[in-house]
């Protein structure tokens, strides 16, 4: 199964962000997994089968738990796959922190020459 048909399901994705957090037992991912999509057990079983059998969690005994936690080295490939688009978001991210700097520095600017509050479009403070 290719890394985006794994990462494409929102209970597949909620599943990695809990064990994002650190290792869990199968029964607390479980418990929130029903819990917010309202799915049986056995569904969160598949769901956690499909994450381990794609690499992208790995399970460990311990006693009578399987406790579940994040493997990076898929994240790392699709990390690597996102690389050549994110000259598409950032150009627009710097674009926009660009403009809150000037925001803020007009802010000050105004401040200081008035020595009071910012007032509104409307004239009131």
């Amino acid at each position: 199964m290719h890394a985006l048909d794994v990462l494409g399901d929102p209970v597949r994705r909620r599943i990695l962000e809990l064990l994002a957090e650190g290792e869990r037992p199968s029964g607390q991912v479980s418990s929130v997994i029903q819990q917010e999509f309202g799915i049986s057990q056995p569904a969160v079983s598949q769901h956690l089968r499909v994450l381990r059998e794609a690499g992208f969690a790995s399970v460990r005994a311990e006693g009578t738990r399987r406790l579940y936690a994040v493997e990076a080295a898929p994240l790392r490939e699709v990390d690597r796959w996102l690389e050549r688009f994110r000259g598409f978001w950032e150009q627009r991210l710097d674009a926009l922190g660009t403009e809150l700097a000037r925001g803020n520095r007009r802010r000050r600017l105004d401040q200081g020459r008035g020595g009071g509050r910012a007032t509104d479009t409307d004239g009131e403070t």
